[in-house]
């Protein structure tokens, strides 16, 4: 590969960097007025904070709070982040930004058969590389779920001494069963009206090891009757010997997600916790679990309220966890971080950027009712962002060779002329717009498809007898075609018009209807170029319990070996660059060398989808 000269535009970082806080005033939304009326009313405004999460006791002992909302984003680190997760991280740090709080990162590690180190460390590096941060003046407030398991622990004991919870020793198929269903009131377990204290010595029997795994669970006592299935005595502990990933074996008995959550969210102080409308019906769970340890003392008040939006729906893409582990170890995709994926490692290979989907976190908006947003809204987002950003260069994705057959006569031979271009033809209001540099000579390289020997009516390319540009160089009239045995055109014929340069006196004298894009042979640099397109052919993969592998594209991915203009050369892994008329493309973060440039399509320059 040829070294590019100093005079060469250098990468763009622009392109690469997180958003910073948006200024403009936001759309207004039920989350944004719960939050506003909770402001003016002062309902938080007595919070005290001890610096680190805690009990009632523990927070008492702290300084007003500093923080007019807490909110928290709180994964389960037992897979890799989607698109969902993208606008649940937006959601959960924009408020606190915009209303003066502070964002908790918590990863809600309760369940150790299914969590690794190395979806914490993912979720981390998501959040961050979205351009949010959980440290906020000096604090950290990155927290786990499994520190907390020793007051989970000492609360599920109060509940029993008050007579709120008891050890069920039915199997599974009876507790089922005996829940009863829509129609139908549960059945009291046999179990139920066990005392407080043989409760807790049960309790402390599973604690303590001494039952097989499955064998018995603490349930919350509320009422079998309830129309609401979900406060029908819910399971709140089971029995799991399992290796956890922070605690180790220091616990055989995990509390359930739903008995956890509302407690890790009283422990951190959180005022707002806002999740998707799957947990609507645990609400009421969620209420009357905190009601009751605030009755005992050990929660401070006021407590929480959960609010429920709307989950992200968005066509051609599935954000099932099963099915996305389906696709990557059933090699259907490349990985996690395969552009197709809509992980956020996925996104982020493929060139979305932090800016763009912030972007269309805010644009989609949040509702309580369910909808599904079209995969374009999400694509326009990335080409408003790059748009301004994103350094221009000519590549040639389908290359044949153009021979300008006069050009030993006319320019001398072997001379190389060189040229220039704008890399941002709209620079930002102040700044001058950075020069790419590149060399024309004898012979070219230009797209298949710009040369027609019997051209469709319309036509405004190259054809026998037909001028145009060569984009910042000069013009040419074509004069026809070399072929091989097959008939397959090996080379275009044409011929260089003198004093018609881009730029020079005299370029405009030869007027013609249309320029093309082109790479010079002499300074050319071949590069992998990974033409990807939407996974799915079906906008709805998955729905009604359709197979989503049938629906796969199987055109998804096309690889093509490009040649590209020498100041794409330079290109740093993640760079953005817009191939002029191509649309916009990314060096992969991962397989891109300055030796083997690589390229992934992020987005085209306009929404062609099925056209």
């Amino acid at each position: 590969m040829s070294t590019p000269s100093p005079a060469t535009t250098p990468a763009n970082p622009a392109a690469n960097a997180p958003a910073a806080a948006p200024e403009a005033v936001k759309p207004s939304n039920f989350l944004r007025q719960i939050i506003e009326s909770d402001l003016e009313k002062g309902t938080y405004a007595n919070r005290r904070w001890a610096g680190t999460p805690g009990d009632a006791a523990h927070q008492a002992a702290g300084e007003p709070d500093p923080a007019k909302i807490r909110t928290r984003f709180p994964p389960e680190p037992n897979g890799y982040l989607h698109v969902g997760h993208a606008k649940s991280i937006c959601i959960n740090f924009g408020l606190a930004r915009d209303y003066g709080g502070v964002c908790h990162l918590r990863f809600d590690d309760t369940n150790p058969e299914k969590e690794d180190t190395e979806y914490v460390n993912s979720i981390k590096d998501s959040v961050q590389w979205l351009g949010f941060s959980w440290n906020n003046s000096g604090e950290s407030n990155l927290y786990q779920a499994s520190d907390y398991f020793g007051f989970m622990y000492r609360a599920a004991e109060a509940l029993i001494e008050a007579g709120h919870a008891y050890v069920d020793e039915q199997t599974v198929e009876q507790m089922r069963i005996n829940r009863g269903d829509f129609g139908k009131p549960g059945v009291d377990s046999p179990f139920r009206a066990r005392t407080p204290v043989e409760n807790l010595a049960k309790f402390r029997e599973m604690r303590d090891g001494l039952h097989e795994d499955g064998s018995m669970v603490l349930r919350a006592k509320i009422d079998m009757a309830s129309p609401n299935i979900n406060m029908r005595d819910p399971a709140i502990y089971r029995i799991r010997r399992a290796t956890h990933h922070n605690t180790g074996d220091t616990w055989c008995i995990y509390p359930m997600y739903t008995y956890a959550h509302p407690i890790e969210d009283a422990l951190e102080q959180i005022t707002h916790s806002l999740c998707t409308l799957e947990f609507e019906d645990q609400r009421p769970f969620y209420d009357w679990l905190l009601e009751r340890l605030t009755e005992c003392g050990l929660l401070a008040s006021p407590p929480p309220r959960q609010y429920e939006f709307a989950r992200l729906n968005l066509t051609y893409v599935i954000t099932s966890k099963r099915k996305l582990a389906q696709l990557v170890y059933d090699h259907k995709v490349s990985g996690w971080d395969d552009p197709r994926m809509p992980t956020i490692v996925g996104l982020r290979r493929r060139g979305y950027t932090p800016a763009s989907i912030q972007t269309f976190a805010e644009r989609i908006g949040v509702t309580k009712s369910d909808s599904w947003i079209d995969y374009s809204t999400l694509e326009g987002c990335l080409r408003e962002d790059l748009e301004l950003k994103a350094h221009r260069g000519m590549a040639v994705l389908n290359p044949v060779k153009l021979v300008l057959t006069n050009w030993d006569e006319v320019m001398g031979a072997g001379h190389l002329e060189p040229c220039a271009l704008p890399a941002l033809p709209h620079p930002p209001e102040g700044v001058d717009s950075p020069v790419r540099h590149f060399t024309i000579g004898k012979e070219v390289w230009i797209e298949r498809e710009d040369f027609e020997e019997a051209p469709p009516k319309g036509y405004k390319r190259l054809f026998p007898g037909n001028k145009v540009r060569l984009k910042g160089g000069y013009v040419i009239e074509c004069t026809g075609a070399n072929k091989d045995a097959n008939g397959v055109i090996t080379e275009v014929l044409a011929t260089v018009v003198p004093d018609t340069k881009s730029g020079t006196p005299g370029a405009d004298t030869v007027k013609v209807k249309a320029a093309i894009t082109w790479v010079g042979v002499a300074d050319g640099v071949n590069a992998e170029v990974r033409m990807y397109d939407r996974l799915f052919l079906d906008a709805h993969p998955d729905a009604g319990g359709k197979d989503f592998i049938e629906s796969l594209n199987p055109n998804s991915l096309k690889v093509v070996t490009a040649i590209v203009e020498p100041s794409l050369a330079n290109a740093k892994p993640d760079d953005k660059f817009q191939f002029e008329r191509h649309g916009y493309f990314v060096a992969d973060r991962i397989d891109h060398k300055a030796e083997k440039p690589v390229f992934n399509l992020a987005v085209g320059l306009k929404d062609s989808w099925g056209k």
